[in-house]
């Protein structure tokens, strides 16, 4: 039994050794050498006329909020999550979406603001920034 494995064996070798050189391949392949794991990305192109805009100088302060009673609540409460700025730089809104922004801020947001300065902040706001109240 021993022997009958051996000769099978020892006949695979032989083929093996004999199919050395005859890889299989019909017609070889030819590749240029070339850098790995890189991209070639063309040149930029050049700006044409016209290209280049400019804008004034950014504003780095925040616009004042009108002086009203309500401003220190809106000064502390919103400003924890955003600037004041967001109040100012919008066209009016009116008196209902006032007090639904600031109820989107607590119950959406998650902002911390108890009832009497949520109301507060929302009259402040009615009383500023709405369109017949905005100036």
């Amino acid at each position: 039994m021993h022997k009958a494995y051996f000769a099978l064996a020892l006949f695979g070798l032989l083929a093996l050794a004999q199919s050395e050189g005859d890889t299989g391949l019909a017609e070889a392949g030819s590749y240029t050498p070339g850098p790995l794991g890189q991209i070639t990305q063309p040149l930029p192109t050049p700006a044409g006329e016209g290209s280049v805009y400019r804008v004034g100088a950014y504003p780095l302060y925040t616009p004042e909020l009108a002086d009203g009673s309500g401003k220190e609540l809106v000064q502390g409460y919103c400003q924890v999550c955003h600037s004041t700025t967001y109040i100012t730089m919008q066209p009016p809104l009116p008196a209902a979406t006032w007090q639904a922004e600031v109820t989107k801020m607590i119950n959406t947001y998650g902002a911390q603001i108890p009832e009497d300065a949520a109301k507060a902040i929302t009259a402040y706001l009615q009383a500023h920034y709405t369109p017949e109240t905005r100036k």
